[in-house]
């Protein structure tokens, strides 16, 4: 709607210059005064206007003129127009040329000049305006979006599954509504509160939730929207911040990402960074110089805190530092049940079933958890969101989404379900290993099988039996397609495993210290310097017999692992064979279908068969009694219809005059 009325402006403006021009400009003519005067004496023309030389008319017939006058003097032209019976009607010359020659000459300059403006003002969003502030010239104003306190709906009631961040900053709330509270005994309340926390916690959130609780304004910004190509663009923009700030006090400032422009001072080279130095000097300032920010509590988030200046973290300016980590079991069941709320039709869903099925999961992938049940659930047309419904919606977060259009043919399908047999055997047999949730031979992301496993419990700590039980799954599946398929035959399915068991031996030698002959020391500072070729102050020399000792006792975790995985599968190679056979069948099987195989019993079906099952019978038994209620009612009004036909109803004949006999006539 805004371009269109643009357009019809810019239409209107020219059709009016145009129009001037054509009628105004160059004294352009009708009719000449010739033929004007001999049409007056013969008493064709009705009405004469004259303005100056200009004259306009009609004719008796309607129909318009307009001529130029020669005459310096219109005297003798008037006596005859007068004579001859025309209506003579004037003008100010001077009032009409004036504001004619104003609209002719100045409109349309000052119409182009605010087309113009328009234009500059649409632009200046990106070039520095504040908010809606589109002045192109206003490059130095802050980029702060301010939500009021009406605007913010959410509370720490929407905030789960972080308890201990919320206790922690529940006190700028109430410093918010009451400060004198603090300052009557002389307490200062901390001028910064920095978020840490890995991607999708809920730093945004809490911030939100801060300003929602404490019904005061909400300053909001990025840190990458300091920083500009024009040296001190940023500093004036953070000024222009606080000042608004302060004005609008109590209130907080929300800056996200502040690792953009908080980052350590003197690491560009040749002064490619002194932009964003000059803007973290006036944040330093601003947050604690000799102006007092009274009332003003700035919040920042970042995921990388080691890169932060020191002087950004120090007391005064952001005092705290609140730890927003992963939650734990009971925190993501309080997510879900935040997020399940917005759900309009659920069935009964064992929420505390997936969060123990969802470790490592942050707040956002929860709420994404959540909204892929529900896609899922409307994709097959489904009234309610089901718990087969999040199960997949797991699965495909976890392992990725299916690759319907990926075939394999017999053999490779087959050498895939003894691999993925492989790693689900080891990991039920070896000690302290997660459980195997599922297995599955579809395709799903860059894997052409997956095997899941599902801790029980959140771990935050890993003991050398659990990390070798590990090393021992991984190396299953191609321990699998070497005892049926041979040495030769062995496929590079196994890449990623071998990698990982790598990486895991690795660390037990060089960070863990869980090496007998290496003990208890750290050779990572060693390891960097000899693949860098660089001596280095910090780092710990190490010699070449100790290097060689290190790559002995990685190999020796490697192969002691190897192994014993090998034995396990050959000592249960029937149960190989058909938890092999159970996946060519179903394609996935369960932890239940596991656990039958483990037991040497049949595989049987997956859960979720028999649930499509069960959803296939209770719609064909739905589609029947939909049949028999239409059969029923179509009886039902034929029989109606049958009684309320009307039948036609017989005349009574007429009695037929006997025949009188003859001799009674």
């Amino acid at each position: 709607m805004k371009n269109f009325l643009l357009w019809l402006v810019i239409i209107a403006v020219l059709m009016f210059v145009f129009e001037k021009f054509d009628t105004a400009g160059g004294g352009s003519t009708d009719i000449s005064y010739s033929e004007f005067i001999k049409k007056a004496k013969n008493g064709e023309i009705a009405t004469v206007i004259i303005d100056g030389k200009n004259i306009q008319g009609q004719y008796r017939n309607e129909l318009s003129f307009a001529t130029v006058s020669p005459e310096t003097d219109n005297k003798a032209m008037i006596g005859d127009l007068l004579d001859s019976g025309v209506n003579i009607h004037g003008e100010s010359a001077q009032n009409n040329n004036i504001l004619l020659g104003f609209l002719a000459n100045w409109f349309p300059l000052l119409m182009l000049a605010g087309i113009w403006f328009f234009f500059m003002r649409q632009m200046g969003g990106g070039l520095g305006g504040a908010g809606g502030r589109g002045n192109p010239l206003s490059f130095g104003k802050s980029k702060a979006k301010m939500l009021s306190e009406d605007q913010i709906k959410i509370t720490f009631d929407d905030v789960a599954g972080i308890d201990e961040a919320k206790e922690e900053v529940g006190e700028l709330v109430d410093f918010l509504k009451d400060p004198g509270k603090y300052q009557k005994l002389g307490g200062i309340i901390p001028r910064g509160v920095l978020m840490v926390g890995s991607p999708g916690t809920g730093k945004t959130l809490i911030a939100k939730a801060i300003a929602g609780e404490a019904k005061v304004p909400f300053f909001t910004i990025s840190g990458s929207d300091f920083v500009e190509m024009f040296v001190g663009v940023g500093a004036s923009r953070v000024r222009d911040m606080f000042e608004q700030a302060k004005k609008h006090a109590p209130c907080i400032i929300f800056i996200d990402e502040i690792d953009a422009v908080g980052g350590k001072r003197g690491g560009g080279m040749g002064g490619g960074h002194d932009e964003r130095e000059q803007t973290l000097n006036q944040l330093l300032v601003e947050m604690d110089g000799f102006e007092g920010n009274e009332g003003v509590i700035v919040l920042a988030a970042t995921n990388r805190p080691e890169i932060l200046d020191n002087a950004l973290l120090r007391p005064g300016r952001f005092d705290r530092q609140v730890v927003i980590s992963l939650p734990d079991i009971r925190g993501r069941e309080k997510i879900l049940k935040v997020h399940v709320r917005k759900l309009p039709n659920l069935a009964k869903i064992d929420l505390a079933k997936i969060a123990r099925g969802t470790p490592g999961f942050s707040g956002a992938d929860l709420a994404n958890l959540v909204n892929e049940a529900a896609l899922f659930a409307a994709k097959s047309d489904k009234t309610i969101v089901s718990m087969d419904d999040f199960e997949k919606a797991k699965d495909k977060i976890i392992m990725g989404a299916e690759r319907q259009s990926l075939v394999m043919d017999e053999s490779e399908k087959e050498m895939t379900a003894y691999h993925e047999a492989g790693h689900a055997i080891i990991g039920k047999l070896v000690p302290e290993h997660d459980p195997v949730y599922k297995v599955s031979i579809i395709p799903r992301g860059r894997a052409l099988g997956v095997t899941m496993f599902l801790p029980d419990q959140d771990r935050y700590s890993h003991s050398k039996q659990r990390l070798e039980s590990q090393i021992c799954s991984m190396y299953g599946g191609r321990i699998a397609e070497e005892l049926i398929y041979g040495k030769d035959k062995v496929s590079t399915g196994a890449s990623n495993d071998i990698e990982r068991a790598t990486e895991i031996a690795r660390n037990m030698v060089l960070r863990w210290g869980l090496s007998e002959k290496m003990g208890p020391i750290n050779y990572v500072g060693a390891e960097q310097e000899n693949y860098l070729g660089m001596p280095s102050d910090n780092s710990q020399m190490v010699s070449d017999a100790t290097a060689q000792d290190i790559d002995k006792e990685i190999r020796k975790f490697i192969d002691d692992n190897y192994k014993k995985s090998y034995k396990l599968l050959t000592d249960n190679i029937d149960i190989l064979h058909a938890m092999a056979k159970a996946l060519i069948k179903y394609e996935t099987i369960d932890e239940k279908q596991i656990s039958n195989v483990m037991a040497k019993k049949e595989a049987g079906e997956p859960e979720d068969w028999i649930e499509q099952d069960r959803l296939k019978k209770k719609k064909e038994r739905e589609a029947k009694a939909n049949t028999k209620a239409k059969t029923k009612t179509k009886k039902t009004t034929a029989a109606k219809n049958k009684t309320t036909k009307k039948t036609p109803v017989k005349k009574p004949a007429t009695a037929k005059a006997k025949p009188v006999p003859k001799n009674k006539k």
